[in-house]
């Protein structure tokens, strides 16, 4: 009976979000609330439990996002994606510019949340595309596919942080195995992929749209770009090279556990970044501040919808739904992380958003963690990658492909969802590769 009300309360959820256009949050709540009193848990127990499953999940997670999304807004405004993607374009040279656009968005997309990340670039894209007369999603793709993978699989964006606070994932690990299969899945879904697209949409020089670039001259240097993009990961890395370097005395182990506090290391990103790419460039810290406000005001919902489906989640706990799913999962004869891949691949291909997919999962999922010798690093990574498969006409970002790129909805298809389904699988082909491996 409780395996039939937990699909009930799937489908009202996708239906409520896909059909009636509900606001994702109110959507979450509503289903956490008649889920707890389907269940028949108490209904001050149903608040209690609404209430816990949102603020623990919001607490382990919104700081670390909320700082991303201030580090993301400086990176943005001050030029450094620019400079870092004018700098690729010279190095690799026309030759190679499809590799220089996948380079580019795997270094802007550690900070930048996709939408972001997209609109920054897009005038980049054109304007190489204009400069060598080359098809738009010849030239575009590789970025928008190192984006999407990076915003995904990888911390410190949304899905994955959540995924890694639910199934207390190893950070550091979980971003060193998501790596690893990252970068073939862009080199294959990008640079490799995009030579079937060049026939597909207009040339650069036929089709302009984007915002205006700033002035090299006020274009803050590529090192200081790079750091910038790259300092969170510096750290916590250098945070696990300090004991193995200099000993275990205890103001290094002091030291390597400070920095190796993902809070810490976004806290010291932004302050630093703040300098470097803010007051050193003549910015008032006033107008630096107000791009940080209007960084926390555009993620406002994806916080919300992440500790409510966080609410969700505390509801199939504590109404003892996750011991009957274990029961399940754990005598499933499908792997688990194939098992995890699956239903989240689901739930994207239902709800449009990767990052609702994933914190849907996370709540579905839950009771797989206690499967004997799964790895929860390599879980996380297997629902973000479910969490990219088969974008279509309920995602937002299936639109702004199509639009900016002037594509019909067919041709859209034939690269974008392609493009989004590939790195899907090809993720899920390196998590099952890890799992044996590791």
């Amino acid at each position: 009976m409780m395996i039939l009300v937990l699909i009930f309360c799937i489908l009202l959820l996708v239906t409520l979000i896909t059909w009636a256009k509900v606001n994702a949050f109110l959507a979450f709540i509503f289903v956490a609330l008649l889920a707890g009193c389907l269940f028949g848990m108490p209904f001050s127990n149903v608040i209690a439990s609404v209430n816990k499953g949102l603020g623990d999940t919001l607490g382990s997670v919104a700081i670390i996002i909320v700082l991303g999304a201030m580090l993301g807004k400086l990176v943005a405004e001050s030029g450094a994606a620019q400079r870092i993607a004018h700098f690729m374009h010279d190095l690799f040279g026309a030759k190679y510019v499809t590799y220089a656009m996948a380079l580019t968005g795997f270094i802007v997309g550690i900070p930048l949340y996709y939408n972001v990340g997209f609109i920054l670039l897009v005038p980049i894209i054109f304007s190489v595309a204009s400069s060598y007369r080359l098809p738009l999603l010849y030239v575009g793709m590789p970025m928008l596919t190192a984006l999407s993978v990076m915003h995904g699989f990888l911390p410190p964006h949304p899905s994955p942080m959540t995924l890694i606070s639910v199934f207390h994932a190893d950070i550091v690990k979980t971003f060193g195995y998501g790596l690893v299969i990252a970068i073939p899945a862009i080199l294959i879904a990008g640079p490799i992929f995009a030579n079937t697209l060049k026939k597909i949409g207009p040339n650069g020089s036929q089709f302009n749209h984007g915002t205006a670039a700033l002035p090299d001259a006020e274009l803050p240097g590529i090192a200081n770009s790079i750091l910038s993009s790259l300092l969170p990961v510096i750290l916590i890395c250098l945070a696990y090279l300090l004991p193995l370097l200099f000993g275990h005395a205890p103001m290094v182990k002091t030291l390597a556990q400070w920095l190796g506090e993902p809070i810490i290391a976004m806290l010291l990103t932004v302050i630093i970044s703040t300098y470097t790419l803010g007051l050193q460039k003549g910015r008032p810290l006033a107008k630096i501040m107000e791009g940080y406000a209007s960084a926390v005001k555009d993620i406002a919902m994806v916080l919300l919808i992440i500790g409510s489906a966080g609410a969700l989640k505390q509801i199939f706990i504590d109404s003892q739904l996750s011991n009957a799913l274990a029961v399940i999962l754990v005598k499933s004869a499908m792997p688990p992380l194939l098992l995890a891949w699956l239903v989240t691949a689901g739930l994207r291909l239902c709800l449009g958003s990767a990052t609702v997919a994933g914190v849907t999962a996370a709540g579905v999922l839950f009771p797989i963690a206690q499967h004997a010798g799964l790895n929860t690093n390599l879980l996380v990574l297997a629902i973000g990658a479910g969490s990219l498969f088969g974008s279509h006409v309920n995602d937002t970002a299936f639109w702004l492909c199509k639009e900016y790129f002037g594509l019909s909805v067919k041709e859209t298809l034939r690269s974008w969802t392609l493009m989004e389904s590939l790195v899907s699988v090809i993720g899920l082909a390196g998590v099952l590769t890890l799992n044996f491996l590791v």
